[in-house]
């Protein structure tokens, strides 16, 4: 998520900024896993016109969040074990507390809570009540629920892409692993932003597919940061708006998903 130069959130001021895919945004979610009515492909029981409740409230949101108006518990960083306790010599990147928008994600995805437990249910105050729905880490039918706490068998978020090296103050500089590829920057009501490109061209301009790399300061970042540097987030590579599978930003067909950053 964005910050500006005071450390809060620029709430979804990048999104306003995007080339959005043809299908509207409204469109995809309706037709994804995450439309969690009784009209779409989800699986909880509900209202088919209460598909953003789930996730959204116009009011009484999560303070904390790094996304508009969150209506889920944050827990603290501190329950997830993550990659880098692995102690591997593969990672050279500086690892922060899981924060930023992965944070959010895990709100839902680390199994801790109820799909119904969220802060501010509808209008009709009967949709989400308490213990409706189950707890993610039951099974499922058809759906990656749970991720746990444990995050160290999966894609590291909150660290440093390329291995560091792009900071603020050298936007465009070489990443310090050469096998990852260089991001596009910018700047983006004043806030300094990067992205890679999953299609290339070089447009300046971040399209909905690209992935994206997350600005944190170092209010949130790692032990002895001092300037913003892009990190890469569980929103790096998921869409939680689109209806592709996993919720990819682009298909993994032959990798390209991961080619995109990785270079062989």
């Amino acid at each position: 998520m964005l910050r500006n130069p005071s450390g809060r959130a620029l709430v979804s001021a990048l999104g306003i900024a995007l080339a959005v895919a043809a299908l509207p945004i409204g469109a995809q979610l309706s037709n994804s896993k995450h439309n969690l009515t009784s009209s779409g492909p989800g699986y909880l029981p509900s209202d088919p016109r209460e598909l953003c409740v789930f996730c959204h409230t116009p009011m009484g949101a999560e303070a904390t969040a790094l996304v508009p108006q969150w209506n889920l518990t944050l827990r603290s960083p501190s329950t997830y074990r993550s990659y880098d306790s692995l102690g591997t010599s593969t990672m050279t990147g500086q690892v922060a507390p899981v924060g930023s928008v992965s944070l959010v994600c895990l709100s839902c995805h680390d199994g801790t809570q109820a799909m119904s437990a969220v802060i501010n249910s509808t209008s009709s105050g009967s949709l989400l009540r308490a213990g409706a729905y189950p707890l993610q880490s039951e099974p499922i039918i058809g759906a990656v629920s749970s991720v746990g706490t444990d995050l160290r068998d999966d894609h590291p978020v909150g660290v440093q892409y390329g291995g560091g090296g792009l900071t603020e103050t050298a936007p465009s500089a070489p990443t310090r692993n050469p096998d990852f590829r260089a991001p596009q920057t910018g700047v983006l009501n004043e806030v300094r932003i990067w992205w890679v490109e999953t299609e290339g061209g070089g447009t300046g301009t971040r399209r909905k597919t690209d992935l994206s790399l997350y600005t944190r300061t170092r209010s949130d970042g790692y032990t002895g940061q001092s300037v913003a540097e892009p990190f890469v987030e569980c929103a790096s590579c998921h869409d939680p708006h689109t209806d592709r599978a996993l919720f990819l930003r682009i298909s993994n067909t032959r990798s390209a998903l991961c080619l995109t950053c990785h270079v062989l």
